[in-house]
């Protein structure tokens, strides 16, 4: 996926989300040669630099709906307007 902060599509959907006061919080991630991991290794601070995964994050999108098929049918917007799968999660409060 292209690192950009949105585009067009997205901003529609972010748009309708917090209209219906769906959208919790939404934010695009850094990519991940600008990440880092940091760690604790025998009592001492470790910090390894990345980039980590094959297919990285590029951002999220926390919402408050009220059931799965909510859920799936936002996740399928996303995924349109950013022409990439979409991961859908439950938080553990929700869960």
């Amino acid at each position: 996926m292209i690192f950009s902060s949105t585009t067009p599509a997205l901003d529609t959907v972010r748009a309708e989300l917090t209209a219906s006061g769906e959208l919790v919080a939404s934010e695009g991630l850094m990519p991940p040669t600008d990440g880092r991991i940091v760690q604790i290794r025998n009592g001492t601070q470790v910090v390894t630099a990345g980039p980590f995964i094959e297919k990285p994050l590029a951002g999220f999108l926390l919402i408050d709906v009220p059931d799965e098929a909510r859920a799936q049918a936002v996740a399928a917007q996303v995924s349109a307007a950013v022409g990439d799968r979409v991961e859908l999660r439950g938080t553990l409060i929700s869960a």
